[in-house]
Order: C-alpha cells, then sequence, then structure tokens
C-alpha cells in the first residue's frame, strides 16, 4: 500500500490520467477519418495530454478546494438540511 501522505499526488495522477484519457480519446475519434486507426494517436494524443495534465492538476486542485470552501457553507448538506 502507498502511504497516506502521498494521498493527493496519488489523486491527482489518477484524477488527470483518467480525464486526459477521456478527453483525448473523444478529441481524436472526432479529428480522424473513419478508415484511418485510433488507438495509436489516441495513445500518442493520450500520454502527451497526461504529461500536461498532471502537473495541471496538482496546481489547480488546491485553488478548486479554496473555490469550493469559499462558495459553500460550512455544516450544511443541501437544500433539505434540517
Amino acid at each position: 500500500m502507498i502511504p497516506a501522505r502521498y494521498g493527493p499526488a496519488l489523486f491527482s495522477l489518477i484524477l488527470s490520467g483518467t480525464m486526459s484519457l477521456l478527453v483525448s480519446g473523444i478529441a481524436t475519434y472526432r479529428s480522424l477519418p473513419p478508415q484511418q486507426g485510433f488507438v495509436g494517436p489516441w495513445m500518442n494524443a493520450w500520454l502527451t495530454a497526461w504529461l500536461l495534465a498532471f502537473p495541471a492538476v496538482m496546481l489547480a486542485a488546491p485553488l478548486a478546494r479554496r473555490a469550493v470552501a469559499w462558495l459553500t457553507t460550512p455544516g450544511t448538506t443541501g437544500p433539505h438540511h434540517p
């Protein structure tokens, strides 16, 4: 198992990998002619995107957490809280 102190970096790695895989797949699918190969160009685009997405998530995550904390009220769970 991985020590908990690496949790934020592992979260960023998994999130950036998943999101860049999805977005690069959609962009590659939309840009290639139907008869052209898909998986090779997709994997190439994904690895390039992931190289940029991982540090971007590492930098953006703390800012996003602060924005969420600023936009939400502590101790409430939604519109129907008691």
